[in-house]
């Protein structure tokens, strides 16, 4: 590749935005400028009077010219979520999804870098760190857009990059194109409207596109026409089904007639499967979730967590930063000639976690299970219960182990200074704030807590699986983000922790909680805050990089 790409990135999802063009912006070669309003309506977009399916404000100079979007919000379910105005230079995109509009910022990718940096990070950090972090975002963002050479061993993440792409087109066409029966199956399962469970169509699993996912019960409904009634036909479907229920999921089907004249037969028979469901891999009644960047179809990357930090020009950016993404122009971290999915988090807590425990269950060499510090390598099997508590309730050394102030005001933006307490932190909960907590969480009404026990834990110390025991119900759940989410109000800090329950009147239902924790974020590849200290102990970007993905190396892209 010799020319830098560009991204799509998904800012916002209303059913209206309000937005200002700050530049010289043209929409089809006329000129647009300053504020405008667009809303759904009926399928299309609204604006100036009329109705539109797409709109694409493009910039005269992509560099110089602004747009502004109002009221974005950011930390999306997390304890800072908030709303903010935010300025992006670049095109803007309006289209509509799921009965909203979503705006989209087209980027070039080293633009968009030094938004992320800043987001992401202090814009003070050191320039190490900052050219670091400056390889392993372009990384992230870029591995499912370049062709790799093979696929990574051991199997891919949802397709391999190529194959993923052409899907991800297939999965947009179907989408936009659906069949009369689909079109009707999805108004009765869209916006949960059965029983409140949260349906998505037209979803990426592995190499396949299923037609509808409940992802939080692992269940696929496939709607057939007659061609699946050939035998050859059969022979695939069944196959694909193989497939499927390797991943965790279990899939049930019906035709396009049951669909058009039977729905309430068809709806109560999915509703028996979303009350009893087993996904096939879970055992024991176990969900496990794990989410990944497969769940935007229409564009690249979102601007929230779940990708990456990005907030335009809204972050001030320094000298230092620019100077960090020019350094690095290009560059990538790669493994056996593929681009490393460089995963990062706030704090490891003093060991990586490792991919598979995470996400799906593939092993990535370069994401493996190391000691964050170099004067000691040895590591604890925190994979055995009695190990992780006793890492958990202790404080090793480790780099990501800081309490200096000027450190942290280097990789922690203000709100992300919020939190004072990461390397190992304290939650307590009455047995009400409990029970109430995970209801609203997870939909599932457990009665009051007896116990939460762990079932399997990581390489980190980190639950991959939590057993929830309750008056009405137990159950398994997972992975690491899952269990984050149920058990906070936005995101526990990590799910590396241990359990301690007292008791008042009741010797049989605990009264309090107390969740003793380590770490903040999922644990695996770079440690913002272990890397941090690293760059101000005078490691260059290069020795980051190696400590943090051994046997990687730096290649230059473009």
């Amino acid at each position: 590749m010799t020319q830098e790409p560009k991204l799509t990135v998904g800012i916002m999802f209303e059913p209206e935005i309000n937005f200002s063009l700050l530049g010289k912006y043209t929409y089809e070669g006329q000129t647009v400028l300053g504020i405008q309003h667009v809303a759904y309506a009926n399928g299309k977009i609204a604006w100036n009077g009329k109705l539109y399916d797409e709109l694409l404000f493009t910039p005269q100079d992509e560099k110089t010219d602004a747009f502004e979007l109002i009221d974005v919000t950011i930390g999306i379910e997390f304890h800072w979520e908030r709303k903010e105005n935010q300025r992006f230079t670049g095109a803007l995109k309006i289209i509509v999804e799921n009965e909203k509009l979503t705006a989209i910022n087209v980027i070039s990718v080293e633009d968009y870098l030094t938004s992320v940096i800043s987001s992401e990070m202090s814009a003070t950090a050191s320039l190490e760190l900052l050219k670091a972090h400056a390889v392993i975002s372009r990384s992230w963002v870029l591995s499912p857009k370049i062709p790799a050479p093979h696929p990574p061993k051991g199997g891919v993440k949802s397709a391999y990059p190529p194959l993923y792409s052409r899907l991800k087109e297939l999965a947009l066409k179907h989408r936009h194109n659906p069949t009369d029966a689909e079109s009707f199956l999805w108004e009765n399962l869209k916006g949960k409207n059965l029983d409140g469970y949260k349906f998505r169509r037209q979803h990426i699993i592995d190499d396949c596109i299923v037609d509808f996912v409940c992802l939080s019960e692992r269940l696929i409904i496939e709607v057939d026409g007659k061609y699946h009634d050939e035998p050859d036909v059969q022979e695939y479907d069944k196959l694909r089904t193989q497939l499927l229920n390797r991943n965790g999921y279990k899939v049930i089907r019906f035709t396009n007639e049951e669909v058009l004249f039977e729905i309430e037969k068809v709806l109560n028979s999915i509703k028996s499967e979303l009350h009893t469901n087993t996904p096939p891999s879970g055992g024991g009644g176990a969900g496990l979730i794990w989410y990944e960047r497969d769940a935007h179809t229409n564009f690249d990357v979102c601007a929230d967590d779940h990708c990456q930090r990005y907030q335009g020009i809204t972050r001030a950016s320094t000298e230092i930063v620019k100077q960090a993404i020019a350094e690095t122009c290009g560059q990538v971290l790669t493994y056996e000639g593929k681009i490393c999915d460089a995963r990062f988090s706030k704090c490891c807590g003093g060991v990586f976690e490792e991919f598979q425990n995470c996400w799906n269950n593939i092993y990535y060499p370069y994401l493996r299970k190391t000691r964050d510090y170099k004067s000691d390598t040895s590591i604890p099997d925190l994979t055995i219960e009695s190990e992780a508590e006793k890492w958990i309730r202790t404080l090793p050394e480790a780099f990501c182990n800081t309490k200096d102030k000027q450190i942290l005001s280097q990789v922690l933006n203000n709100y992300d200074q919020e939190t004072t307490d990461f390397y190992r932190w304290k939650v307590a909960y009455s047995q009400k704030e409990l029970s109430e907590l995970i209801l609203k969480r997870s939909g599932v009404d457990y009665g009051k807590i007896i116990d939460l026990l762990p079932i399997e834990r990581g390489t980190s110390g980190r639950l991959i699986k939590l057993k929830i025991i309750g008056t009405k119900r137990t159950r398994t759940i997972g992975k690491e983000l899952e269990i984050r989410r149920t058990l906070s109000e936005s995101h526990l800090y990590s799910s590396a922790f241990v359990v301690d329950k007292e008791f008042s009147v009741d010797k049989e239902i605990p009264s309090k909680f107390i969740l003793t924790g380590a770490g903040w974020g999922h644990g695996v590849g770079l440690c913002q805050i272990g890397a941090s200290v690293m760059g101000e102990m005078g490691y260059d970007y290069k020795e980051i990089l190696e400590h943090y993905y051994p046997d990687s190396e730096v290649s230059k892209l473009y």
